[in-house]
């Protein structure tokens, strides 16, 4: 008898999994049909965004291209993943993902609110033609040449020495010098 009761319940349980996964078959089905497609958008994204930072960012900086090409592709995958979750029926824990990732990237940027400005000086000073590494400059005071233009700063060579300063700092005040100076 009770043999008979512990089966009716693994039975009744076996039973329910099964409708609950057939009800929710569909939506799985359309889940990764999502997915493949999203694989393919994704690719051929990041292959026009990796066109566009060879086109527009010289050679030497391919630190510049990995890091846009990276943000990118993390965008990407997250809004991905978070549709995917929509796609299934999990719609409560792709709000509650988004919503934290909102405040999670909110203070990383805080917090790296310095290491970006720097990144987006040196941006502003690659693209730049008066600043190229060979050109004389005069950055608060200081005259050197441009050595090299990096990801977070920038190395001018100053009587024999290196000296090496933060991309934000140099891209608010420097100026070009003529060759007779």
């Amino acid at each position: 008898m009770v043999v008979t009761g512990q089966t009716g319940i693994v039975g009744a349980t076996l039973d329910e999994f099964l409708r609950g996964l057939t009800d929710a078959l569909p939506d799985l089905l359309t889940g990764l049909l999502f997915l493949v497609l999203a694989a393919v958008v994704v690719k051929v994204v990041m292959t026009i965004v990796r066109f566009v930072l060879r086109r527009s960012l010289p050679e030497s900086q391919g630190v510049y291209r990995q890091f846009v090409a990276t943000i990118v592709f993390v965008f990407l995958c997250f809004g991905v993943a978070l549709s995917f979750l929509s796609i299934v029926g999990l719609t409560a824990i792709a709000a509650s993902l988004g919503t934290a990732t909102g405040f999670l990237a909110l203070g990383v940027s805080y917090a790296l609110s310095g290491m970006l400005a720097d990144a987006v000086a040196g941006v502003y000073l690659l693209r730049d033609p008066d600043f190229m590494p060979g050109d004389r400059v005069d950055v608060g005071g200081t005259a050197g040449e441009v050595k090299a233009i990096e990801l977070r700063k920038t190395r001018l060579r100053v009587d024999g020495d290196t000296m090496v300063r933060a991309n934000a700092e140099i891209e608010k005040k420097w100026t070009k010098l003529d060759d007779e100076d």
